[in-house]
């Protein structure tokens, strides 16, 4: 039985990226977490039309959580390593 774990994963590391990207703006830091929970959702319904191997969805509702919970999950790895630090 294969979850997807691997295409889920990709998104949340773009996610990161992207939240990175974002941190480095003027932007600021309290639209890191709405900017990667849409950037997860995007990517979660991009990932279902592009028919990414083992995606663990086949309905776009369905895509669009998997993809938002990738991309907040981005966020708390960020927040995980940044506690680390400390």
């Amino acid at each position: 039985m294969d979850f997807g774990i691997a295409s889920v994963a990709v998104i949340t590391a773009i996610v990161y990226i992207i939240g990175l990207i974002v941190k480095a703006t003027k932007l600021p830091n309290k639209w890191i977490p709405v900017i990667c929970g849409i950037s997860g959702i995007v990517l979660g319904i991009l990932a279902l039309l592009i028919g990414m191997p083992d995606f663990p969805a086949t309905d776009y509702l369905t895509a669009a959580a998997v993809g938002g919970v990738s991309g907040l999950a981005a966020t708390g790895i960020d927040q995980t390593v940044k506690q680390l630090k400390n």
